[in-house]
């Protein structure tokens, strides 16, 4: 069985031998489909995206069928939402209509994305859309304008994504639902974090994990708009008996560094139970080090949550841990219970703003939350973590004095 896998990994299929026109204006949707299809029924193999611009909408992956993006090959989105057909997928915590990704895979087990290539997304003049419809309405919400993803990846068991570079897609760059131990190493995700909405990039989060085990992120690099790893589930009063959204658990991130973005790790915007999630030898540049959103209308545990040998620089923030009260809906219910518990943050140096916020909702029960062995030059000194039993600093220097959790600074920091 061992060398028939094998063989049918070993065939590829060059898309410029199969009707692919690299020059950044050709649309290759069909070419490029057309080759995923034969590759499925000959057995397998390999798409090879050779060197040259591959304009393309939306393509489907299938079983068996890999993709090897090489050295200077770049598989280019349409700015055409047209090309990316709307269908009920999984987006923001429930499914609903909505685009298609550029890259789509649904039950593709073993799957190999690869190479030295560029997935670009396009994303600016969807970015600019959005941005002109908030401008219009203050109320419109990210799902109110349409833009697609680059990658998005379900229900699938044994993924590799190695040596990508992500870039400029116009909402998230990788979506992974349902899926179980996937690796995702030595990637790149970049879209603009600047001044809005001149130079950024709204919902252009690096990697978000729902409802998925088993994920281990390595040797990647993050330079975004929003979240920088985003792990998810379901949201609203109801979302514990969502059959849809299993726990977010098993996650390991390590030697990754966080240029921008909202957070080396963020829990929410929609989330309801993660768990054994572990961040070790990271370096987090302007972001928060670790984001909490607590929905005030979803019941939410985030436990065994544990981050250590971290560097800080620029303007980083050490803790985010506050409600989001972004368009919650209780739905007539009364505020459910959040539990967050056996948060551990040690190991950590260098310089960034501040240690940041540490609060809860009315219906938030903290347990243990331990900060120890920091020593940090931060341009705002203070912290005042909400009291509970379960908090403490332990040989936590900054400006070279020791705080203590007993007696923290008498004003917040600021954010």
């Amino acid at each position: 069985m061992l060398a028939v896998a094998d063989s049918r990994k070993a065939k590829r299929y060059n898309i410029a031998e199969h009707g692919a026109v690299g020059d950044g204006t050709t649309l290759n949707t069909k070419a490029i489909q057309a080759v995923i299809d034969e590759c499925a029924q000959n057995g397998g193999g390999t798409i090879v995206i050779p060197k040259g611009v591959f304009l393309s909408g939306a393509i489907f992956l299938k079983p068996g069928v890999n993709i090897e993006l090489q050295q200077d090959g770049v598989l280019k989105g349409s700015t055409n939402i047209e090309d990316y057909p709307k269908g009920t997928t999984r987006i923001e915590g429930h499914f609903e209509p909505w685009r298609s990704a550029l890259i789509n895979g649904d039950k593709v087990d073993h799957l190999t994305i690869s190479g030295k290539g560029t997935l670009d997304g396009s994303g600016e003049p969807f970015w600019k859309l959005f941005y002109s419809r908030r401008g219009a309405d203050h109320k419109t919400t990210n799902l109110n304008v349409e833009r697609p993803r680059l990658v998005f990846i379900q229900n699938s068991h044994d993924v590799k994504i190695s040596g990508i570079n992500f870039l400029n897609s116009g909402f998230w760059n990788l979506h992974l639902y349902r899926n179980r131990d996937v690796t995702v190493d030595n990637c790149r995700f970049q879209a603009p974090n600047g001044a809005v909405p001149d130079n950024h990039a709204p919902s252009s989060d690096g990697i978000d994990v729902d409802s998925s085990q088993g994920i281990t992120i390595s040797n990647c690099y993050f330079s975004v708009g929003d979240d920088d790893i985003a792990l998810k589930g379901s949201k609203g009063p109801f979302a514990l008996d969502d059959k849809d959204s299993p726990p977010v658990e098993h996650i390991h991130i390590f030697n990754c560094v966080f240029e921008a973005g909202g957070g080396v790790v963020t829990c929410g915007s929609e989330a309801t139970i993660v768990r054994d999630v572990k961040i070790n030898h990271c370096t987090a540049r302007n972001t928060n080090v670790l984001r909490l959103k607590l929905r005030p209308d979803t019941p939410q545990q985030y436990e065994d949550i544990s981050l250590t040998d971290i560097t800080m620089e620029g303007s980083a923030t050490l803790v985010n841990v506050a409600p989001w009260t972004q368009y919650f809906d209780l739905k007539g219910q009364a505020p459910p219970k959040s539990m967050i518990r056996n948060i551990s943050i040690s190991n950590v140096k260098g310089s960034g703003a501040s240690l940041g916020m540490l609060k809860g909702n009315p219906g938030t029960d903290f347990g243990s939350f331990i900060i120890k062995n920091v020593d940090l030059q931060l341009k705002n000194p203070n912290f005042i973590p909400v009291n509970f039993d379960g908090f403490k600093l332990e040989n936590v220097v900054v400006n070279g004095k020791q705080m203590s959790s007993e007696a923290p600074a008498a004003t917040p920091a600021k954010q």
